[in-house]
Order: C-alpha cells, then structure tokens, then sequence
C-alpha cells in the first residue's frame, strides 16, 4: 500500500505515525514543508520518498504529486495535523482516493457546521451560533445568555478560546480576537470535561480511550499558576462515563466517521448529564497518545496505522493503568535557575514516574500561552485512580520551576 502522509515531521509526534505506517508495510511518500535536518529522525527513518513543498500552496502540493504520479499510484492520503485535513480531503478527491472528503471533512474543521450536524441527529450541544463581526457576536451574546464561551470556529484545543461572563467581560475579549476572522459563541457548560478518543476502521471503533482534564482547559488556558493535567482512565467503563460514550458513537455515527483517529471533547454535568463538546479526526495532541501508551502498555501509533493499512489492530490492548500528564510552568521569567522538590517526589513515587521531562537549568522558559507543554512534563502512572490523582496534585504543588 502506497500512503501519501502529509507533513510526516511537524507536530513533532506526526513522526511516530509516519514511522508506524511503515512498520505496517506500507510504502510511505511524506509531503511537508520542513527539510534537511528539521525533519525528525521517526518520520526519516520511514519515508520512502518526500517532497518538500510548501503545505499553504495547495496548488504546488498537487503539482508535486501530480509529477509524483506518473511513477506510482497512491492508495491512501493521510494527514493528522489539523490545518492541514482539507489538503488531504482536496487531494483524495484529486486522485480518486478513499477516504474522507472535503465534504465529509467540513464538519470536523467547522465547529458550527459540526454543531448542526449533531443538533439535527439530536445529540445535545451547547447552545451557540457563528459570527463574522462585532455586532453578530453582541447578538449572538444577548440571545445564548451568559456565562458563555468564544472561540474560533476552525480552532484546535483552546487556543483564542474566552469565557465572557458579562457584557463588560465581552467587550475585553472582544480586541484579543480581532485577528480571528469567524468565532463560534456558544453556551458555557458548567460539567467536569472528558474525552472520548477512537481509532475506527470501516466505521468500527476498534479501541477507545477516555481521559479527563484537571483543570478544564480553558481554565488552565486562563491562569499561569496551573498545572494542567490530562489523566487516560483505567476504568472506561465506569457508569458516570457511559452517557459520554454513548453519545460519542452517536456522533461518530452522525458524521459519517469510516477509518483513522478521532478526539472529541465533552462535558459530564452534575445531574449526569453528557453534552458534547467538540472533535476531530484526528489523533489528541499535547501527549496524550503518549499517556495511552503508558497506561496499556500498547502502542497507539501502531495501531492507529494497522487500522489505516489493515482495517484491524493487530495488537492485545488491555488497560492497566490510569497515566497522566501533567506540565509544568515555571514562575519568573527569563531563564531558568533553578527546579526544586523533584527529588523528594521521586524518592516517594519513583517507581511509578514514566516521564521526567523538564528544560534544563539555563533554557529560556516558554511562552505558556503558546504552548500546552509550558516548561516541561512529567509522566505518571499507578493502577489506583486515587494515588495517581494523589501524584499529580503532589507534583503540580511541590515541583516548582523557577526563572529569573
């Protein structure tokens, strides 16, 4: 199988998909705008052939593939990478592919087109409505009621995302997104915020995944001082969760979801009640793949490819753990110069830490309101729920960063 994988380099963890599908066989021909040494050594390593082109020019991607089909036929054209999925939608329809299309693929890009897709299968999501300009999004405030939130509407995880609790609250808001051309304006959920996360092959959910977010990312988004955490349950199952799992079928059934990655976000009320938030097709980022790894044991970049080359997952996934990630984020700024408590949290949990992942003295620290991964990471693991949500309320108050 031939599989066109577009920018198999860049996020950085496309490389272990793009290894994944050539540890399944395939033949992979990477497109992307990254080259010599940016690309990393994972998607290297299983690249048959890469063409660097410019991923924003849609007209040279075609060119170059267009050059690259006089010598082999493409079966598959993959892409994992948010703003890129209507490329890879463009080209399958280009070259008679499978896979999603452009119109199949719209309602994963467009949270308002997706909210109507799943208003009309009678999924509940929050109430919401689109707006181009200042005066719709007032509008669209007066009608939804407060508190309520606005974010893009082909926006990915909650970046430019704001919950406006008032008018006032709506008119700061409004000059922070002046650059975002459409916003979605939708109901704030009072609920606790989970995922539900699939890889599928002929419309089968072939494994699935639920994670809870501690915080909810718009409050980590809203506050330095947070460690977020994202924490892949053991126990999936569980009857609090069934009304979210239950609800994600549907709307994978609703949008007419076939084969690959999905990640939907949604809210569990206190009354029990699940409502959608919104989804992908695609892997979780920020790590996440890394923490279902880590609590099954298994590999998800395998067998995420296995789904797309074989339509089946040719490996035994049984989970073992609850993992969680969580990020730290240094206080100062400038460098960092110093990390304290990371060794006595290691003495106590040594044994059930995965990953430690910290910038080193000296780095510069990041801006953590560009990246979810902030100033490091740690990985850990523990069958009990409890001691595991022990260890990350541990870390997030005693691991301390400190830049100067």
């Amino acid at each position: 199988m031939n599989i066109v994988m577009i920018s198999p380099g860049y996020p950085p963890e496309m490389g272990y998909f793009t290894r994944a599908l050539a540890q399944t066989g395939a033949t992979v021909i990477g497109v992307g705008d990254q080259g010599g040494d940016s690309r990393p050594r994972a998607p290297r390593a299983g690249l048959t052939h890469y063409e660097r082109v410019s991923l924003a020019d849609e007209g040279s991607v075609l060119a170059a593939l267009q050059g690259l089909a006089r010598h082999v036929s493409f079966d598959r054209v993959e892409c994992l990478w948010e703003p890129y999925m209507l490329l890879a939608a463009r080209i399958r329809e280009a070259f008679g592919v499978p896979g999603m299309t452009v119109e199949q693929t719209i309602p994963f890009r467009d949270k308002e087109v997706m909210k109507q897709v799943l208003d009309a299968a009678g999924i509940r999501t929050p109430r919401h409505a689109k707006a181009r300009t200042v005066a719709e999004v007032w509008e669209a405030a007066e009608r939804i009621g407060f508190p309520l939130v606005v974010k893009p509407i082909a926006g990915a995880g909650s970046a430019d995302t704001y919950r406006v609790d008032s008018f006032d609250d709506l008119g700061h808001v409004l000059p922070a997104i002046r650059h975002v051309r459409r916003v979605s304006v939708e109901e704030f959920i009072e609920a606790e915020e989970f995922t539900y996360d699939t890889i599928c092959a002929g419309g089968e959910v072939l494994v699935d995944n639920i994670s809870w977010y501690r915080p909810r990312p718009l409050q980590g988004r809203s506050h330095e001082w947070i460690t977020p955490v994202t924490l892949a349950l053991r126990d999936t199952h569980q009857p609090s969760l069934l009304p979210g799992r239950e609800m994600g079928a549907k709307v994978l059934s609703a949008l007419g979801f076939q084969t690959g990655f999905t990640h939907m976000e949604w809210y569990l009320k206190s009354d029990g009640e699940a409502v959608f938030g919104e989804i992908g097709a695609r892997a979780p980022g920020a790590r996440s793949v890394d923490i279902m790894n880590y609590a099954t044991d298994a590999d998800f970049f395998l067998a995420w490819a296995q789904a797309v080359v074989h339509g089946q997952v040719r490996q035994q996934i049984e989970r073992r753990y609850n993992a969680a990630t969580l990020f730290k984020r240094a206080q100062g700024s400038g460098r960092i110069t110093r990390i304290e408590g990371l060794e006595s949290l290691l003495a106590r949990y040594g044994p059930h830490v995965c990953v430690v992942d910290l910038l080193p003295i000296g780095a510069h620290r990041r801006d953590w309101r560009a990246t979810l991964l902030s100033d490091g990471m740690v990985i850990v693991r523990h069958p009990d729920l409890d001691t595991t949500v022990e260890m990350c309320d541990r870390f997030g108050t005693d691991l301390q960063l400190y830049a100067e």
